[in-house]
């Protein structure tokens, strides 16, 4: 039994004998590294496909992990009219302090731009220019002076000065996925097309509730109009979604989106702890106005400690809790893990969540909640006693790939990481225009 989906089943409301009678799942992966990446990744796809069988009664759940493996490194793998877009940009990545290292993230314009402005550098500075800036200083002060600046720097440490740290601590006290009823609610019978609403950017929440609209899901993602996504991000994890621009800043936009949120099933959030609660997202307020709403979120740090509220993605994750330095090649320069596997993992596991909670919610009835995040699923890599297979080789890439001509030009990428029963080994769509869907429910019959 795979280390991690036996840690996760008794939240899933699930036990060994079933994952046993309906999972087919090969040792190995495609997922060189020193720590068991590929038992995390394999047992959080085998969750996310063991929760969607038990809540839609298929037999046989399907796990290969050389396409775990693909699905996983997606973003390496994906190209646009033979293009392949780079994983990150010149600005994102490992920096050489004055007495150690800092990780940075500036993907997207916004945190390029306060990045720049907390190094003092102007809108046209290349990444020598952020060389420099960053030589003189120390690890610290750096990751200090950008958080305040609202940017995404991280001094990378070793695993043990990240354990010892008070946001270790706070990271240790939540489950690395966690399902739970929170209060009284009639019981919901499980719909044949539970409606979802996607309220997640990047990978982590996007990969979970593209899992989700895979098993039959009807997901809209809902994103601002002020903030920009990028298309390979968006083309690798929207994948049978609907996609629509809401402006919470307006009233009227508000109101139409609980009224949403009304006939939804499911909201899955992933923007830092409290900061939707203006909206009235928090899980207080939803509790009391839709208590037959399952509500998931995840976070990088979790909602606790003094980083609760502090933004993060995968690679600082790696680097704040010791990965990077377990997998730096030389000793001396940090490194990464193959795949951004936190992201990857984490989103299964929420999706696992969530479906799990679908059928509770219809079995007992409640309200529920599911969390997942970064830095748990970091925890239980960094101290799981699981050891990886055989590294599996993957030298001809096509029978884990499917090509879709789209909006943006002919797109190939990962196939589905599982399938249930003869499922399509393809995601309904591939490419539908960004934001171009209107903020409203498809008609299901129920």
């Amino acid at each position: 039994m795979n280390h991690l989906l036996r840690e996760v089943l008794p939240a899933l409301a699930l036990d060994e004998g079933y994952a046993a009678a309906h999972l087919e799942l090969a040792p190995g992966g495609a997922l060189p590294s020193a720590l068991p990446v590929n038992t995390l990744a394999c047992g959080a796809v085998a969750a996310a496909g063991l929760a969607g069988a038990a809540l839609r009664g298929a037999q046989r759940v399907r796990v290969d992990p050389r396409q775990v493996s693909v699905a996983f490194r997606n973003d390496q793998v994906q190209t646009i009219d033979g293009r392949r877009e780079p994983g990150f940009a010149p600005l994102s990545g490992f920096f050489e302090a004055s007495d150690g290292w800092v990780r940075t993230h500036a993907n997207y314009p916004h945190h390029r731009m306060r990045l720049l402005r907390a190094l003092g550098l102007g809108e046209d500075a290349t990444r020598e220019d952020a060389v420099s800036a960053i030589a003189d200083r120390p690890a610290q002060a750096l990751e200090d002076l950008v958080t305040a600046d609202h940017g995404i720097a991280v001094r990378v440490r070793t695993i043990t000065e990240w354990m010892a740290s008070e946001q270790a601590s706070a990271v240790a006290g939540h489950d690395v996925l966690a399902v739970r009823s929170v209060g009284a609610a009639a019981a919901v019978p499980a719909p044949r097309r539970p409606r979802v609403l996607d309220l997640t950017r990047v990978l982590a929440g996007p990969v979970a509730t593209r899992a989700l609209a895979q098993l039959g899901c009807d997901v809209l993602r809902v994103d601002s109009p002020h903030l920009p996504e990028l298309d390979a991000i968006h083309l690798d994890t929207d994948s049978g979604k609907r996609s629509t621009l809401v402006d919470l800043q307006n009233e009227h936009a508000r109101h139409h989106l609980h009224d949403l949120l009304a006939a939804a099933d499911v909201l899955v959030t992933g923007y830092r702890p409290g900061a939707l609660a203006g909206f009235g997202l928090d899980p207080e307020h939803l509790a009391a106005q839709h208590p037959h709403l399952v509500c998931a979120s995840l976070s990088a740090w979790t909602p606790s400690g003094p980083w609760g509220r502090r933004r993060g993605f995968d690679s600082i994750v790696q680097a704040a809790t010791g990965i990077s330095l377990i997998e730096s090649r030389d000793g001396q320069v940090p490194g990464a893990l193959p795949a951004q596997a936190l992201d990857h993992a984490t989103g299964y596991l929420l999706a696992a969540g969530v479906l799990s909670a679908l059928r509770r919610r219809a079995e007992e009835g409640g309200t529920w909640r599911v969390e997942a995040h970064l830095a748990r699923t970091a925890h239980w890599l960094l101290q799981t006693d699981a050891l990886d297979g055989s590294v599996l080789p993957l030298d001809d890439l096509a029978p884990w790939t499917v090509g879709s001509d789209t909006a943006y030009g002919h797109v190939v990428q990962a196939r589905p990481a599982f399938t249930l029963d003869d499922s399509p080994r393809e995601f309904a769509w591939v490419g539908r225009r960004y934001g171009a869907d209107e903020a409203e429910w498809v008609d299901r019959a129920d």
